[in-house]
């Protein structure tokens, strides 16, 4: 059935006059009775009683109106959402989330201006780390990734640079060297460092090892954390130090202080993760926007309050 015949049925319909639907739909009155004729021999039934001057429903007609109206809204929604999605209005996009990155305040300033900008376009957050953020991409299972490169078994992603966080000191409460906001790495070298393991980000595990040996020291491993968060926890617990990227100051874990790097504190890298060969709009907007907010976050950037002995997490 063509669309089309729907459109000129309910044009006569709402009209009640085939000379008033043709003059709406901008076609000639006798072409657009023989559509309807047309239509009525398709389906085997009349829609329309002829009348001196103009139409009126029949009891079928009535019934089919409805429907008829249904159908050409749902071919409007269709047209509506495929040139949406064609310009990355419309649909979802699902982000996925390495180890501790969902508490910078980038993710969430993307996502609300994003929203803004394409409220009709929904967000899925997942967090992970980064060889499950692989293995989801190449499983078509989240559709992009902020992960901690290198990625371990990359081959068929494209991984750019987003960017580099700051890190800072975690110390117990009532540490011997919490008297001291700002913090050399060689001043913990006789401390048990919690790490979390190196398979879950190699990169950030590696360039913390890599500024303690050119701060002259190998650090002494103490208990291992299952996620980068969880390192939080085990220093409030007094197990150790640990060296952390700025945004977990955020974790209100009591018996925790926070405290600024010198020079030879090690980066922690955050780097965008896709399949190759993708080229969605949607894909294209939201990458544009996560750059844009980090931009803007770089150029405002406010350092790390110095930490007091009473500071606690915040």
């Amino acid at each position: 059935m063509d669309l089309r015949h729907l459109r000129y049925f309910v044009a006569v319909a709402e009209n009640g006059s085939f000379t008033r639907a043709a003059e709406q739909l901008g076609i000639e009155q006798p072409p657009l009775s023989q559509q309807i004729k047309q239509l009525e021999n398709e389906l085997g039934v009349l829609l329309f009683q002829r009348l001196t001057r103009g139409v009126r429903l029949t009891d079928i007609g009535l019934v089919l109106l409805d429907q008829a109206r249904a159908l050409l809204g749902m071919q409007r929604q269709f047209l509506s959402t495929a040139r949406g999605l064609a310009r990355g209005e419309k649909g979802h996009i699902r982000v996925g989330l390495a180890g501790a990155v969902s508490l910078l305040p980038l993710i969430p300033l993307t996502v609300r201006r994003f929203c803004e900008v394409w409220p009709d376009v929904t967000i899925y957050l997942e967090e992970s780390n980064t060889p499950a953020l692989r293995k989801a991409l190449h499983d078509r299972a989240i559709d992009i990734a902020i992960v901690r490169p290198p990625v371990p078994d990359g081959a068929g992603l494209l991984v750019s640079p987003l960017l580099e966080e700051e890190t800072v000191v975690a110390l117990p409460k009532g540490h011997p060297l919490a008297i001291h906001p700002n913090l050399e790495l060689e001043m913990l070298a006789d401390e048990p460092f919690i790490i979390f393991p190196r398979e879950l980000g190699p990169g950030f595990h590696d360039a913390i090892l890599s500024a303690c040996h050119n701060a002259g020291f190998t650090p002494r491993m103490g208990q291992q954390a299952p996620q980068i968060a969880s390192t939080v926890p085990l220093v409030a617990a007094g197990l150790g130090v640990s060296v952390v990227p700025r945004s977990l100051h955020q974790i209100h874990s009591g018996g925790v202080t926070y405290h600024s790097l010198g020079a030879k504190a090690p980066r922690a890298e955050l780097a965008i993760a896709m399949r190759a060969g993708q080229h969605v709009p949607l894909m294209t907007n939201f990458i544009a926007t996560l750059r844009a907010c980090c931009q803007d976050m770089n150029d405002s950037a406010i350092s790390i309050a110095p930490a007091s002995p009473d500071m606690e997490g915040a």
